[in-house]
This record gives C-alpha cells, sequence and structure tokens, in this order.
C-alpha cells in the first residue's frame, strides 16, 4: 500500500499529484540500468507527458520518444535531448513538422521508407524500421490483444516475410516493441526470436530500439537479467542499445484524488464521485482493471461496502467495489494509487466534465498546483 506525503485538505478535487520523490526513486533505477547495461533509456510520452518535469527526468534520462509530430514537438521543447519518433504512418504535413525537431525516425513499412526517405536523411536523421518478430509473450486473457503488437493481423511492424534484407541502405537501426507491463524473462525470449529471424541485417546496423512494456521499476523486476541480456547483446553484435519505456518511469509515483459528491442505494450501496472512470482513468474501462484506493479493501473485506462511480450520465461510469472501516459520506476524499501514467494523457471531456488539475508533490512536501482547467478547455477541444 502506497503512503502519501502531502495533506489532501489542500487540494481541489479531482486532482492528480505526481510525487517529485517517488519519481525520482524510479528514474535512479533506469539510471544505473543505463549505466550498468551500457545502455539508452527514453521516456516514451505515450505514458507519462506532464512536461513540467521534464526537467528532472532529462537529469537521468537520454531524451524522448515519442508517437507522431505533437508527443514530438513536446519532447523538442520540454526535454531538448534525444527525440525518437515512430508512427504507423506520416502524413505529408506531419512529416515536414518531424525533420526539424528530431534526430531518430523510425518507420512502420518500406513502402513509408521509400516515400521519405530522401527527405530525412538530406535532414541528417538516423533512421530506422520497425519490425513485428511475431512472437507474443503476453497473456490474452478472455481473448484480448489490444495491447499486443504481435497479434494475428497486427498492423505494427515489418513481419519477417516482408522485410527486405537486401536493401537496407542509409537504415540505420531496427525497432521492436512487443511487452506489456512485462519481467525480462520475456525480453529474452523476444530477443531471441529477433536474432533468429533479422540477425543477418545487424552487420550493416549502428542502433536498436528494443522499446517499452519493461516493468522495470515494478517490485520483484529482475533487472540482473535485463542488464545481462543487454550487455551480451552488445557484445555480440555491437549495436547501441535503446529501451523506451513509459510506465517505468512514473510507475506508483502518482494518485489521483476525488471527492465523494453523494451516496445512494440500489441493492447494493453506491458512492458517486467527482472522478469519472469514463474520463479521468479511461484505461479502468479499457483495460479492465481495478485500480487502488488508499485505505480501502476489497469488496466485503471491511465493514462498510460501496460500488464507486462517476457523475457523468453513461451507465457503466463504474470504478468498482471497495470497502472501507467507516461509512462514506459527501466530502470525504479519496485517493488513487499509481494514476501517473495513462491518465493524463488519455483523459477526456465526455459529458463536459471538468479534466482533473495536475499538482506536484516536491520532495519537501511542498504541493505546487500546476495547472487547472476550466470551461475553455471544453470548449476549446469543439467548434
Amino acid at each position: 500500500m502506497a503512503m502519501i506525503n502531502f495533506d489532501i485538505s489542500l487540494l481541489p478535487t479531482p486532482c492528480y499529484v505526481v510525487d517529485e520523490e517517488l519519481l525520482t526513486n524510479n528514474l535512479c533505477v533506469l539510471r544505473k540500468v543505463a549505466d550498468k547495461a551500457g545502455c539508452k533509456i527514453l521516456l516514451a510520452q505515450k505514458a507519462f507527458s506532464m512536461f513540467s518535469l521534464y526537467p528532472l527526468i532529462g537529469e537521468y534520462l537520454d531524451g524522448t520518444t515519442a508517437s507522431g509530430l505533437h508527443e514530438a514537438q513536446l519532447g523538442y521543447d520540454y526535454m531538448g535531448k534525444e527525440n525518437h519518433v515512430f508512427s504507423a504512418a506520416y502524413s505529408e504535413k506531419e512529416f515536414e513538422d518531424i525533420l526539424p525537431i528530431c534526430d531518430h525516425i523510425v518507420f512502420n513499412s518500406f513502402s513509408q521508407w521509400d516515400h521519405f526517405k530522401d527527405r530525412a536523411l538530406k535532414a541528417g536523421i538516423s533512421c530506422g524500421i520497425r519490425i513485428n518478430p511475431e512472437f507474443s509473450t503476453q497473456n490474452h486473457a478472455g481473448g484480448n490483444n489490444i495491447y499486443d503488437p504481435c497479434s494475428f493481423g497486427s498492423r505494427l511492424g515489418v513481419t519477417h516475410k516482408n522485410f527486405r534484407f537486401e536493401n537496407l541502405a542509409n537504415i540505420s537501426g531496427i525497432h521492436f516493441h512487443t511487452l506489456c507491463q512485462q519481467n525480462s524473462d520475456d525480453l529474452v525470449k523476444t530477443l531471441n526470436v529477433v536474432e533468429e529471424k533479422f540477425s543477418s541485417c545487424f552487420g550493416g546496423l549502428s542502433w536498436i530500439n528494443m522499446g517499452g512494456g519493461h516493468h522495470i521499476t515494478r517490485k520483484g523486476y529482475d533487472i540482473d537479467t535485463l542488464i545481462d541480456c543487454i550487455k551480451k547483446f552488445k557484445e555480440k553484435y555491437g549495436l547501441e542499445v535503446y529501451l523506451e519505456p513509459g510506465e517505468a518511469v512514473a510507475l506508483n509515483a502518482g494518485f489521483l484524488v476525488s471527492s465523494v459528491l453523494d451516496v445512494t442505494s440500489n441493492n447494493i450501496d453506491i458512492a458517486i464521485m467527482d472522478t469519472s472512470a469514463a474520463c479521468h482513468m479511461p484505461d479502468v474501462l479499457e483495460m479492465p482493471y481495478r485500480p487502488r484506493i488508499i485505505g480501502a479493501g476489497k469488496k466485503d473485506e471491511k465493514e462498510y461496502t460501496y460500488n464507486l462511480g462517476g457523475p457523468t450520465c453513461l451507465a457503466g461510469d463504474v470504478i468498482g467495489e471497495y470497502s472501507f472501516d467507516k461509512p462514506l459520506k459527501p466530502g470525504d476524499k479519496l485517493v488513487f494509487e499509481d494514476m501517473a501514467i495513462y491518465s493524463m494523457v488519455k483523459n477526456n471531456t465526455f459529458n463536459g466534465m471538468n479534466l482533473p488539475s495536475i499538482a506536484i508533490c516536491h520532495i519537501n512536501g511542498e504541493i505546487q498546483i500546476v495547472k487547472q482547467f476550466g470551461y475553455k478547455d471544453f470548449f476549446s477541444r469543439l467548434s
């Protein structure tokens, strides 16, 4: 169970809070891995794009990676270190805007490479191709493969059958991303397949990007195996190795503070929160999963159980069932754990819901509200 180092009574709700000390602890782990393995680690902004903390993150990591123009621009403007980008496909305008701000561009197909390569090479950019090793290590409970780039018919990466081994002139690297919240043993298995299928082209490359999904800062993650795996790969092939974790950077470093608005009953007790699963923590419905709440238990584990839901009109805007030592009442504040990752970057204003404020808990315990939202933010998304 996480401990909070800030006074929740000082916060407006709903409010995301990132704990600077917890974030720094993660960054120290990642820096240690990079130094011992001799690799470079990038922040995958798709998971965490809180740019007010980029100066801190930049003290430990080697740069950023983006999934498109706007993330790339953010990394360029606020991190100012290595700036990598991958997209399933680039539009003409997007690509022209990417050229002056990125130093590495990864293409998802040889047709995109053929179309854009002259401009990229003229700009002095190091270019790569994303591969699909067609080797899944993810466990798809119920057949859910939404996060598996190696699923059947995946649009992500070039398969061995379609890879142009004979035509890699001016391509500097390859990229693969197959993991999601996984341990280093799955990287080892995947890398064995990548070597088996693609190592014949390694001699003409200068780097390999092993993607994200490495849960490096999770308790129990096998860091020694990760370091050993990378060192052996580098010794064997002489390539620069990149990792681009997203979750691992801010894992368990953020919270979402929410207030109870009302308590009702319909066969079960219900608490309506000012936080919406659909708007403020969409992965709760998309993955789906049940987020942890500090001080709460599972259904019926403690004396008072409530089904927590958001204030929107969506019937399924439900966070889950939790139990508490005391009855909930309007005005009570609950703190959801691990809410830095895939929350701020995926939230939305469905129903005109206001976005949560964003705050930093500094190492000295001081709370800084770095951003608050209102009607103009909802209005600006529409026309």
